[in-house]
């Protein structure tokens, strides 16, 4: 059946986003980058005590926005609470990209991105890291100066390949990029530790994301922020949904800054992991890729449509991103605990051609 009202131009060009794969249930989640040993026990409490009252009211939010605020050390007027980081990326997107506007990215990266850009009919200006994955700085620089486009996404560190642009580069982008809206996307900051958001009341065109996502394992809840000087915050606050965010992850999101020594003990957890995984895929002979994310880029070559196979057979998920590159071999592995790790350790070396 035809549709009776045509859909906008933009969504004639535009492919399909995939969500995560059904059935993962009670599987070993080393696919979508995700907490692999669950939030703080904190964060369940107060799940548990929610009211009635509270969850049949719309959400308040200044109070626990001052909350979040202080904890990132940042002002409220500086801050917003967003329903996940998509939603945080979609508020960027509504307030500045149109039709005739350029929207920079350098791929493989997250693919909302595109999506949202592509949603707005805006232009996407896309450069690739080079076979070795080495981040395209002076490429970069050039775009901005010469194209000078209305947003530049930078997901750092990058997903799907795990590398980080360090500090003096982000500095020499923030100053190339002076008619361009720059969004620096920290999800995984807390597995890398290089961050921008300091630089917020430096450099106006500055939006800096983090997500509740990954470290604080409230993935199911959806909770993310954005920063930004008071001016770029108040204009977004216009595009804003009234109650985007719901009471649940305002509850979970407050009672996991509070268990500060939880958030950091599973980061420190990941860090540790990671390099038990990257001495192992050495040993293995496979092709890996610097990570300072909670996850490893590796290229099985091949092999990898089987491998993942025999994985899943075993209970273990990891996430194909062949897409990415445009063949097959690439593959994203979340980081989890030790004791995960070394159950997936141990399989590859089973599974994996010429192990010892």
């Amino acid at each position: 059946m035809s549709l009776v009202v045509p859909l906008r131009r933009a969504l004639g060009r535009m492919k399909p986003y995939h969500p995560p794969l059904e059935g993962r249930a009670g599987r070993l989640r080393l696919d979508f980058n995700e907490n692999t040993a669950g939030p703080s026990p904190a964060v369940r409490r107060a799940l548990a005590r929610l009211t009635p009252e509270q969850i049949s009211c719309y959400p308040e939010y200044q109070a626990a926005e001052r909350r979040l605020a202080r904890h990132f050390g940042v002002r409220p007027d500086q801050f917003i609470a967003t329903n996940g980081t998509d939603d945080a990326l979609r508020l960027i997107v509504d307030a500045f990209a149109e039709a005739a506007s350029e929207v920079l990215v350098v791929e493989p990266t997250f693919a909302m991105y595109r999506f949202y850009a592509e949603l707005a009919g805006a232009r996407v200006l896309a450069v690739r890291y080079d076979r070795r994955l080495r981040f395209p700085l002076e490429q970069v620089l050039a775009t901005l100066r010469l194209r000078r486009p209305r947003l530049f996404f930078l997901s750092n560190p990058n997903n799907p390949t795990g590398g980080l642009v360090g500090s003096a580069d982000l500095g020499r982008i923030l100053r190339a990029a002076r008619r361009t809206l720059v969004v620096v996307d920290e999800a995984y900051f807390e597995f890398a530790g290089v961050t921008a958001l300091p630089w917020i009341g430096r450099y106006p065109n500055l939006v800096v994301t983090r997500t509740f996502s990954k470290n604080a394992g409230l993935a199911g809840l959806r909770l993310g922020c954005l920063f930004s000087n008071p001016e770029m915050v108040l204009a977004l606050q216009c595009v804003r949904s009234p109650y985007a965010v719901n009471a649940a992850a305002l509850a979970a999101a407050l009672a996991a800054v509070r268990d500060k020594s939880a958030l950091s003990r599973y980061a420190r957890q990941v860090v540790r992991a990671r390099g038990e995984l990257e001495r192992a895929l050495r040993r293995l002979g496979i092709v890996q890729f610097p990570s300072a994310a909670n996850f490893v880029l590796v290229n099985l070559g091949a092999r990898a449509p089987e491998i993942l196979a025999r994985l899943r057979r075993r209970g273990i998920l990891l996430r194909n991103r062949q897409n990415d590159f445009g063949e097959v071999g690439w593959v994203r592995i979340t980081v989890g605990t030790p004791a995960q790790t070394r159950l997936l350790i141990r399989a590859l070396e089973k599974l994996w051609p010429g192990a010892r």
